[in-house]
């Protein structure tokens, strides 16, 4: 059997008996691990090697991979789960992870003849950034050209999907966008990753010149011209997830569970800073004796438990929103997917509020370069700069949608 055996090609499970929380509970013992690296991580200004190999031992990057190419396929509220527990324990860790591991379901949606390969031994992992540059139709696939930034985790990926627009033949001709896969070793990475927070996620440059990428391994992409696509693999799985997910929201989830994870991250070290730190020096009283830092706890609590509460939400209306669509025929709506995506930018605003309550009240101690604190407040506030997470747009485009108008934006 060869990779090319189409209707027959699969891939056996390392770990077949696993169960969803078994996998989720290998996330949690993984957390004080990562909290170890997290220097490591972000000085690398990548994910270190021995964090990607955890990952790829636990088989978490098989979370939402077909069961035919060596998935377990486990669900949304799986992958979110363990993406928030890993980033409990390092940010730019679990940011790699939710960016890398949701992409498998994306390219589920490519034909059964990509898929195949593209799965291959069942080990895959892949960043994906839609920022398109340039392709030309050639014989038999497309000839691109060009870079993508933003390509989380693309140093340790075995594959990437970059977005791309064809050059048009005729004046007349609708614009045609599609998303390309390409192999690790079909790419080059230009190191131009430095920002104020989420450094260690080594969301670099991916650069190929004249790269001939054949058709099954593209599929056609939503643009605002054609917002609707018929992706030539939902007919591949039985798996609902596959056949009739929404796409974007599946997207926007990833980094909703960051944020998740580090608030959370954030009130297990501000409970240590309020059990380990005087108000004032070693003469007064413990932070943790006094109502104010106690209040400050419990909102933050409140905070980030609502938020995790409206995440879990998110993906258990994705699934029944799948299941009800493959079963039905009936695509999910536009409103029903951006009413989604408005919880998942929510979730990140609670989650915001939460690290900022820690951080202004943590002291000037936690706020040290290279304090934990520190580097969750920047972290956050890194993932809050993503051009899909500006809210005010998302409620523009729900409120024309609620009065039987068309949205402004494409999302």
């Amino acid at each position: 059997m060869t990779l090319q055996d189409r209707a027959t090609r699969t891939v056996d499970l390392p770990d077949p008996d696993l169960s969803p929380d078994e996998l989720v509970a290998r996330a949690t013992e993984m957390r004080d691990t990562l909290r170890s690296r997290q220097d490591e991580c972000e000085e690398l200004g990548r994910l270190p090697d021995t964090t990607a190999q955890d990952y790829i031992d636990a088989g978490f990057f098989r979370v939402l991979q077909p069961r035919r190419f060596g998935g377990y396929e486990f669900g949304l509220e799986t992958f979110l789960r363990i993406t928030a527990e890993l980033s409990r324990g390092c940010p730019s860790s679990g940011w790699v992870y939710g960016l890398m591991a949701g992409h498998n379901l994306v390219t589920a949606l490519f034909d059964e003849q990509g898929q195949v390969e593209l799965f291959g031994d069942g080990d895959f992992r892949c960043p994906l950034s839609n920022l398109p540059v340039p392709a030309v139709k050639a014989d038999g696939g497309y000839v691109v050209s060009g870079g993508w930034d933003y390509s989380s985790g693309c140093d340790v990926a075995t594959h990437f999907i970059g977005g791309a627009v064809v050059a048009p033949t005729s004046s007349d001709e609708p614009v045609d966008t599609r998303w390309v896969a390409m192999r690790r070793d079909q790419y080059e990475i230009i190191d131009n990753w430095n920002t104020l927070g989420m450094r260690g996620t080594g969301s670099r440059r991916v650069v190929v010149e004249n790269l001939f990428i054949p058709e099954h391994h593209t599929v056609p992409s939503p643009n605002p011209t054609r917002p609707v696509v018929e992706f030539p693999g939902r007919n591949v799985h039985a798996n609902p997830i596959y056949r009739a997910g929404p796409l974007v929201p599946l997207l926007i989830s990833e980094p909703a569970a960051v944020a998740v994870g580090v608030a959370q991250a954030a009130i297990d070290e501000y409970i240590e800073v309020l059990t380990t730190r005087h108000q004032y020096g070693p003469a007064s009283p413990l932070r943790a004796d006094l109502t104010v830092f106690q209040r400050v706890l419990g909102q933050a609590t409140a905070l980030v438990d609502t938020a995790e509460a409206a995440l879990w939400h998110v993906a258990r209306s994705w699934t029944e929103q799948s299941e009800h669509s493959a079963a039905t025929g009936v695509p999910v709506s536009d409103e029903s997917e951006r009413r989604l995506i408005l919880i998942e930018q929510q979730v990140i605003e609670l989650c915001s509020q939460a690290v900022e309550l820690v951080f202004r009240t943590g002291g000037s101690t936690a706020a040290r370069k290279g304090e934990r604190i520190e580097r969750y407040f920047r972290d956050l506030n890194m993932v809050r700069t993503h051009v899909t997470l500006q809210y005010e747009r998302t409620w523009e485009n729900v409120g024309q949608l609620r009065l039987g108008m068309a949205p402004a934006s494409f999302f």
